[in-house]
């Protein structure tokens, strides 16, 4: 009875370590928290000042590998159409087809390839969709110490900030002159669960 009792101890601690270890460990899934997130940008008027803006319809998600940094993803999707430059007329004019074309294209999204982590933070690379062009850019993601909050949820942040060119995702080039052709964009995004 005692060699019974011990060989079933010894399947416990065995099953323990082979299921309970790195093989089920899972990545943290992180939803998009809209409310304290932000994507703006800024670009320049004249090449003597600058029109701000930002997009008040994100939505995204990232998983977070605190084992394998590497298999960390990242996702965002801008709905185009919620361009605010605090200006009714300007925000009409950037959703037609000589700028955002938001008919036509209605989103702005990334999406990860490959990450790596940094000091402070993860270097992703991955496919950045608007317009209808398709390009690879590697954004700094600054961030990620998780922080818990309120009822048990569990909170991190990312901010990077980067320049694109609008004449290399297909914008009206006749349009590129009053408003500067290169663009920066800053994100701050920070995603929770439970």
């Amino acid at each position: 009875m005692r060699r019974l009792v011990s060989a079933w101890v010894w399947v416990l601690v065995i099953g323990a370590a082979v299921g309970g270890g790195g093989a089920t460990y899972a990545a943290d899934e992180y939803a998009y928290d809209l409310v304290h997130s932000s994507v703006s940008f800024k670009a320049r008027h004249l090449d003597i000042s600058w029109i701000h803006g930002r997009f008040n319809e994100v939505d995204g998600k990232f998983s977070i590998d605190r084992e394998d940094p590497t298999k960390s993803t990242f996702e965002l999707t801008i709905k185009a159409d919620s361009v605010d430059t605090a200006n009714k007329a300007r925000d009409e004019h950037l959703r037609q087809p000589d700028y955002f074309d938001t008919k036509q294209f209605p989103t702005i999204e990334f999406k990860s390839k490959s990450t790596k982590p940094i000091k402070g933070g993860y270097e992703v690379t991955g496919d950045f969709t608007m317009h209808g062009a398709t390009k690879k850019i590697t954004l700094v993601l600054m961030g990620g110490k998780e922080h818990e909050f309120k009822g048990g949820v569990k909170r991190v942040a990312f901010s990077t900030e980067l320049k694109l060119k609008r004449s290399d995702y297909g914008f009206d080039k006749s349009a590129i002159g009053p408003i500067g052709d290169e663009a920066i964009i800053m994100i701050d995004c920070e995603g929770m669960r439970k």
